[in-house]
Formats: C-alpha cells, sequence, structure tokens
C-alpha cells in the first residue's frame, strides 16, 4: 500500500498540468502584459518635436493604447483566477479535415511584398491601387470591369486623407505633380 505523501508527490505534477490547463488564458494576460509594457516604454521614450500643435502631441494614442492593454489584461487575469473560460468559437464555418488554401496566401504575400517593392518607385497611389486590386483577385473576384476601378479610387482616397488631412506624407511617385 501507499501512503498517503507517496500519493501527494505522484499527483502533484499532475494536478499542477491540470491548473495550468484549466487556466491557460492567463497566457494572453501575460502577452498583453508584454505588449501594453513594450508600447508604453516606446510611447515614454518617443522624441518629439518642440513644435507640436496642440496640448495632444504624437504620444498621446500609444500611452492611451498601452494603458488599455496593461487593464485589459489585469481584469482578463481576473476573470481567469475566478474561475472565468473563454467560449470556444462557433462562428466560423471552417471545416478543419479541408487542407489550407495556400493558392490564397501566397497570393496574398505575393501583392504584399509587390507593394513593398513598388511603393517608392511607383508611389503609394498606384502601388495602393495594386494592392487593392490584387488583393480582391487573391480572394476571389473576377469583376475585371469594377475591380480596378475600385482599387484605384480606394487608393487615390486613401493618399488624400493620409497625406493631405492627415499629414502623414506618403510617397506620390510620378503622380506627384498631378495630385
Amino acid at each position: 500500500m501507499t501512503t498517503t505523501s507517496q500519493t501527494q508527490e505522484r499527483t502533484e505534477p499532475g494536478e499542477r498540468r491540470s491548473w495550468l490547463r484549466e487556466h491557460s488564458e492567463l497566457g494572453v494576460c501575460v502577452l498583453l502584459l508584454a505588449l501594453g509594457v513594450l508600447v508604453l516604454t516606446d510611447a515614454l521614450t518617443m522624441d518629439v518635436d518642440i513644435a507640436q500643435r496642440g496640448p495632444i502631441g504624437p504620444k498621446t494614442v500609444p500611452i492611451v493604447v498601452g494603458i488599455g492593454l496593461l487593464v485589459i489584461a489585469a481584469l482578463l487575469a481576473v476573470d481567469v483566477l475566478r474561475g472565468g473560460r473563454g467560449q470556444a468559437e462557433t462562428g466560423e464555418d471552417i471545416d478543419l479535415s479541408e487542407p489550407a488554401d495556400w493558392r490564397t496566401v501566397l497570393l496574398l504575400a505575393g501583392v504584399f511584398l509587390a507593394t513593398a517593392v513598388l511603393i517608392e518607385p511607383l508611389g503609394f497611389p498606384l502601388a495602393g491601387a495594386l494592392l487593392f486590386w490584387g488583393a480582391a483577385f487573391a480572394l476571389g473576384s473576377r469583376r475585371i470591369d469594377r475591380d480596378p476601378l475600385i482599387a484605384a479610387g480606394l487608393s487615390l482616397l486613401t493618399y488624400v486623407v493620409f497625406n493631405n488631412l492627415l499629414g502623414v506624407p506618403l510617397p506620390g511617385g510620378p503622380l506627384m505633380g498631378v495630385l
């Protein structure tokens, strides 16, 4: 017969594994905590131009996001330790027995790489149009009559909003004089 102390020694590692498995969401808490600390550290060490406009500067949003990440990490940890559990995903219509669609993944990766390479010589309006059209094509849209027009419109709208309204300079490329 085994004694009680021998039984506890044998079940302790299993109990630890079981506790960790039941509280696996704590890993997400640690990830959110690390991300929040990284964002706050980066925001607080950011060099700010003295000539900023208004009381809200470029540090404001990263600080708010970093604090938000820390608060969410703490609230999630408290919930998990009190017995809260995440629900299994039920909203996705994914057949796990089917293989991954690598053609789509590779097409999207190629479109993103092409955009990264072409953004300097062509400028954002043209490279962005290729990005939007290529993503639509990779995801299954075959409307040759409207897709390039929608992509060009989205790209130009994005360029105007960021470059002209928000003051974020984007490369204009050959269209710099036109726009």
